[in-house]
């Protein structure tokens, strides 16, 4: 049996890397490549793959919306995070969201073979390198915490929303990239900052760091000038 395998990952370098290895494998075909955002769920629709091997951090949309939207349609395609963010809440929210699998970049080439020869024989498969505490909250949510994160807090269309305006886009050009009008962009902007809290556009970027869901120096330069009151050139 191949394993045909789509892959997901806004790193060119990387994701071409993977490709190549994944080319060595006699029971892998790399059937697509793309680079994130809506082309990504496309693709996966028209293609079929047996197997989605992505990363959370996408240009232009988080890949939990992409996790989300590819499940919702396609139940059947398993999917693998592979991925640099390894927090208890980017865990907890991709299996929520119905990913089979997650390993982490530092992982080794053979883990991430492991995983997806696993998903495809309908296993779950974790990276050992996931903490176990982080498993048990997931497994056994009585054992959880009753404090609800702020990734928790924000629905799937709030997360793609906060991290297109941290980007820099506006409430337009953000309406645009996910086929919404702009009002109702403008109203899942005003829900997101009100339930983490936000009073404005700084403290929106500083959370989006501080969630992974962007890493953008330019937007660090933003609120260096924010806080001090200055601006940046």
């Amino acid at each position: 049996m191949t394993i045909r395998v789509l892959l997901i990952e806004s790193n060119d370098l990387f994701r071409r890397g993977l490709r190549a290895l994944l080319a060595s494998e006699a029971d892998f075909t790399v059937v697509g490549e793309e680079r994130g955002g809506r082309e990504a769920v496309q693709a996966s629709l028209s293609i079929e793959p047996d197997v989605v091997v992505m990363d959370i951090m996408l240009t232009g949309i988080n890949g939990l919306e992409i996790v989300s939207q590819i499940k919702r349609r396609q139940p059947q395609v398993r999917i693998v995070m592979l991925t640099l963010q390894k927090t208890q809440d980017y865990v907890r929210e991709t299996l929520r969201m119905g990913a089979d699998g997650f390993v982490l970049k530092t992982a080794s080439f053979e883990e991430l073979l492991m995983a997806m020869r696993s998903v495809v024989q309908g296993k779950k498969f974790l990276s050992p390198d996931v903490s176990v505490h982080v498993v048990d909250s997931f497994l056994h949510p009585e054992h959880a915490t009753a404090r609800v994160s702020r990734l928790e807090r924000l629905t799937t269309r709030e997360r793609s929303v906060l991290q297109l305006v941290a980007e820099g886009r506006t409430n337009r050009r953000a309406a645009e990239f996910l086929s919404l009008s702009t009002k109702t962009v403008e109203k899942h902007r005003a829900t997101l900052m009100r339930k983490l809290g936000l009073r404005n556009a700084a403290e929106l970027i500083m959370v989006a760091l501080e969630m992974g869901l962007i890493e953008r120096p330019e937007v660090v330069d933003y609120l260096v000038a924010e806080t001090q009151g200055g601006c940046v050139a």
